[in-house]
């Protein structure tokens, strides 16, 4: 089974999506979209993170994902 952790700072107003393990990051790459890529040392993406990301809502952030069978 895949898990994804998604973090959410309201004060930062960063979007944190993680779905390999966050302890095996080695390394970071800037996109130019505001959007940072956490790669692992075989440089594979195991996570990301939206800069600048805002909820404009008091409840809280839901989020909905969809399996693809490829």
């Amino acid at each position: 089974m895949a898990e994804v952790k998604v973090y959410y700072d309201r004060l930062g107003n960063t979007l944190t999506v993680w779905f390999g393990d966050p302890t095996e990051e080695y390394e970071v790459e800037e996109t130019g979209n505001e959007i940072v890529l956490m790669k692992d040392k075989q440089d594979k993406v195991i996570g990301f993170e939206k800069l600048n990301f805002t909820v404009n809502q008091p409840e809280p952030l839901r989020v909905a994902f969809e399996t693809v069978a490829l």
